[in-house]
């Protein structure tokens, strides 16, 4: 399946992947990243976050990874996340469409550069 297959993404979607492109997460941290990189205007609720989960580690965009942080560290219950390589390919093409169109907006005179 081709990364351009996934576009557009959803936000949350694409902002799931941002927040474990550096780094696993679990999902209360992901929640986190997310809350923390859009200034509060996207909180994802845990329905939400968890929904789309599932659906990316059965479209091969995630992975839970068996990695686990120092046990003070940790709690046993939480899940930690993965990007994959293809999940980077569709976030970049995904990063890509928007690029593209922020480019046409600013053409178009509805953004400022």
């Amino acid at each position: 399946m081709e990364p351009d297959s996934f576009l557009p993404l959803p936000s949350a979607t694409f902002h799931i992947l941002m927040a474990v492109a550096e780094e696993d997460r679990h999902g209360y941290g992901i929640i986190q990243d997310v809350s923390a990189s859009t200034n509060g205007e996207l909180k994802l609720s845990a329905g939400t976050l968890y929904r789309s989960i599932q659906r990316m580690l059965e479209q091969g965009l995630l992975i839970e990874t068996k990695n686990r942080p120092a046990p003070e560290d940790d709690d046993e219950r939480r899940r930690y996340y993965r990007i994959t390589p293809f999940g980077r390919a569709v976030a970049q093409a995904e990063a890509q469409r928007l690029l593209q169109l922020v480019r046409l907006a600013r053409k178009s005179g509805f953004a400022k550069a």
